[in-house]
């Protein structure tokens, strides 16, 4: 005589998803978007930066340094004395041979800091140097 349950269990298929794929997938494209993903980094400190209606946009820049309005100096979120920005951005630049640098100096800041900031920049070889500033939108 025929088995009939056993019958049945020959003939019916199991179904197995397998997510190895898929996590594998998953994890190519986290990699992929941490790649291409290119990050801001900031000051860390809030500044007031000066109008200029003649400022542009500049896409590619890697190091930024700060100086409040109390002439206090901030590059990577970090304080730094005036004497020590040449080695900084000689470090920033050394990692990055093709940076710039960007001085976000507090319209209140004192002139002579700024123009002494740039000299270390410009004495540790960063040849992109600018100073950065707002667009007036006109309802000032």
């Amino acid at each position: 005589m025929l088995n009939i349950t056993a019958a049945r269990k020959s003939r019916r298929q199991t179904l197995e998803l397998n997510m190895a794929p898929l996590i594998d997938m998953v994890f190519i494209l986290l990699i992929f978007f941490l790649v291409t993903t290119s990050f801001v980094k900031e000051t860390g400190v809030q500044i007031s930066r000066p109008a200029a209606s003649t400022a542009v946009s500049k896409e590619k820049t890697n190091i930024l340094i700060g100086i409040t309005k109390d002439n206090r100096i901030f590059m990577d979120k970090r304080e730094i004395d005036i004497r020590s920005v040449r080695a900084n951005v000689e470090r920033a630049l050394a990692e990055n041979p093709e940076g710039g640098v960007v001085i976000v100096a507090d319209k209140e800041s004192r002139t002579g800091i700024t123009i002494e900031v740039m000299d270390g920049c410009k004495l540790a070889g960063a040849k992109n140097l600018a100073i950065a500033a707002t667009i007036p939108t006109g309802t000032e």
